[in-house]
């Protein structure tokens, strides 16, 4: 489980006195203790995958508004973090992998139109589980469906 692995990997940022990895592997940390609260069980990977991508997620979006904002130090800190939280995630299929999932999925739904969007979203989605972003996704659904 992913959580025993970054209690081992915070051990290790505290020795190594790396502030930035320690503080965003406790901010995992602490994201894993309310998703357990929230949901009353032990996290099974696929649900703590589902948490860390929510903050990349995350991230991401702040990377996006500190760059339009004119700060780049702060994107710098937030891309930091983005790549340390990547390091638990399986690795992301590559785009032509994605690709033929997308075109699989299209196929069998009979999708035709963008009001077939969210049959194939989730097929591509139960598909990829955790190794494709929803984002990344969405955009090659979109661009298939509208050729």
């Amino acid at each position: 489980m992913i959580a025993e692995t970054l209690q081992a990997k915070i051990g290790e940022a505290l020795k190594a006195k790396d502030e930035v990895r320690l503080s965003t592997l406790r901010l995992l940390s602490s994201a894993f203790n309310y998703e357990f609260i929230a949901k009353q069980h032990k996290l099974t990977e696929e649900e703590e995958i589902a948490v860390i991508q929510r903050e990349v997620k995350r991230r991401r979006d702040a990377i996006e508004a500190y760059e339009k904002g004119g700060a780049a130090d702060r994107a710098e800190k937030e891309k930091r973090e983005m790549e340390i939280l990547q390091e638990f995630l399986p690795e992301q299929l590559s785009d032509a992998d994605l690709a033929k999932l997308v075109d699989e999925a299209v196929t069998e739904t009979g999708a035709k139109s963008l009001s077939d969007m969210g049959k194939v979203m989730g097929q591509v989605m139960a598909k990829a589980s955790g190794k494709a972003d929803g984002g990344r996704v969405s955009a090659l659904v979109k661009s298939r469906l509208q050729e």
